[in-house]
């Protein structure tokens, strides 16, 4: 049994966001959270937020399965839209720059079920 929950548009930098949630990847729940509340990063809180809401899902889908033993099976972060700025410069120039987006995916399963598989 799987559950996905997913927070798009948010505003971090991918990069720096996946540094986060190579963190989780594959490890049980309580575990996960546990890393994330201890983690210094400004992303730990959104996707600790992203990693309960997919263990919601997980309870509706199925009232019987047993949280403690749910697994972060698959962690991703895609790259959202990018916001361009621009920021004044030396000699009446402008300088572009990009204010990146970040969309977050956590999925968590049940140990022996595959991440891949749909149901």
């Amino acid at each position: 049994m799987q559950a996905r929950a997913e927070a798009r548009y948010v505003r971090v930098s991918p990069r720096k966001a996946r540094l986060v949630v190579n963190l989780i990847r594959g490890r049980k729940v309580g575990e996960a959270i546990a890393i994330l509340q201890h983690t210094k990063k400004r992303v730990a809180p959104i996707v600790e937020k992203v990693l309960r809401s997919a263990i919601a899902n997980a309870e509706h889908l199925n009232p019987d399965v047993d949280v403690d033993e749910l697994v972060v099976s698959a962690a991703y972060v895609n790259d959202g839209p990018r916001l361009k700025r621009v920021r004044a410069a030396a000699m009446g120039r402008a300088h572009r720059y990009q204010r990146r987006m970040a969309h977050i995916a956590v999925t968590v399963s049940t140990p022996g079920t595959d991440a891949n598989e749909e149901e």
